[in-house]
């Protein structure tokens, strides 16, 4: 099969970008034809490698140029750039001739269904439906946001297929009859788990409002406290973006500095994995955090707030890992000590973390995707 992708740019060292480039090197390495087709690269280097054989360009509309402005500079602009994406967008299908075109649920998202060149139009959504909601944005933002939402259901209607990432948020898109689920897969499969004695808590992910790490630092305060000096516990968080300084401005203020590392983006995910027994997951909202797959594999137990959408999918509390109301900082700290002080019960969630893990494997996940291809291009009218 001949296969678009379009997503926003591939230079973030961020998870849709790393399933994208998982699925699109297995798809290649199967017989498929891929292009990934960007909207902002801006020439920036790729985040994570790709198989040559995939075709790759940038269509330069430069939505990213007006990131951090008005609301009012945005309305202004965004029609313009709208209209060139369409038109270079549509060039660029009518030359590629694809079978499937794929939206990232970015920028092309209200174009694709538009444009006749002849493919079928699947979206696939990395986030939850109430995404937008938990910008926790207020005044002409939130009324953006909220209408934003709404318009997200009619949109994803115009598409052949619409997959969301868990059964969970399934639920949440009220009764589409396009959707389906395929999670995303792992991009390893660990020989063995981890004999989770390190005592190592790790959190991954770009350091954003979304991932929640402050409240992570909160409550790791509550964790040191309870354990008193010398505990030999470490934090360690891996990644980037602009709340490091915030970040480790409030780890200093805390007086956690000692037991808290602010890491980079690791591009090494399995070397980080074996060195953690836990993993913390602080996020406000998700699709499905790969981290939590990923985890998973290694046989590390989570301790995860019960946000939109993942960990209900993944964790049965108790069994693999363990989940707090979201939002409730004193039970996060309470969940990490309890696995912290206990290693029996630690390294029994991280067997059947372990287990799971093989739901996720990438030639299952995979085999899902090119049915459904198949599937979609046998519904052609």
């Amino acid at each position: 099969m001949n296969l678009v992708y379009c997503i926003n740019g591939f230079y973030r060292a961020a998870g849709m970008e790393r399933v994208l480039a998982d699925k699109a090197n297995w798809l290649v390495a199967h017989g498929h034809a891929v292009t990934i087709l960007t909207s902002d690269q801006q020439g920036r280097p790729d985040a994570f490698p790709l198989d040559p054989r995939i075709a790759k360009e940038d269509l330069a509309i430069g939505y990213e140029r007006n990131n951090g402005a008005s609301l009012l500079n945005k309305l202004l602009h965004y029609p313009y750039k709208q209209f060139r994406h369409r038109r270079r967008l549509e060039a660029k299908l009518a030359e590629i001739r694809p079978d499937i075109t794929l939206s990232m649920f970015c920028n092309e998202v209200n174009l694709l269904p538009r444009l006749k060149d002849g493919s079928r139009k699947i979206l696939e959504i990395h986030f939850s439906r109430f995404k937008r909601l938990q910008y926790g944005r207020r005044g002409l933002w939130a009324l953006l946001d909220r209408f934003r939402s709404r318009n997200d259901l009619r949109l994803a209607a115009r598409y052949d297929r619409f997959v969301v990432l868990t059964e969970e948020d399934k639920g949440y898109w009220e009764g589409l009859s396009n959707l389906c689920v395929i999670p995303n897969p792992l991009p390893f499969c660990p020989a063995a788990s981890n004999d989770l004695e390190a005592k190592t808590v790790l959190a991954a992910g770009r350091y954003s409002y979304q991932k929640g790490y402050d409240r992570l630092l909160t409550a790791w305060k509550q964790v040191c406290d309870s354990l008193g000096p010398g505990h030999g516990w470490q934090l360690r968080l891996a990644g980037d973006g602009e709340l490091r300084e915030a970040l480790a401005a409030q780890a200093q203020r805390l007086g956690i500095c000692g037991s808290v590392v602010l890491g980079s983006v690791e591009h090494d995910m399995e070397a980080l994995y074996r060195q953690a027994s836990i993993l913390a997951m602080s996020s406000r909202y998700e699709g499905l955090p790969m981290v939590l797959l990923e985890a998973s594999a290694f046989g590390i137990p989570a301790v995860c707030f019960d946000f939109k959408c993942g960990p209900k999918d993944v964790i049965t509390p108790g069994e693999n890992g363990l989940i707090v109301p979201d939002g409730n900082i004193d039970a996060f700290a309470d969940a990490l000590l309890q696995l912290m002080q206990n290693p029996e019960q630690r390294k029994a969630m991280g067997r059947a973390a372990y287990t799971r893990a093989g739901r996720w494997q990438r030639d299952k996940i995979l085999k899902q995707w090119t049915d459904l291809f198949e599937e979609t291009l046998s519904s052609r009218p």
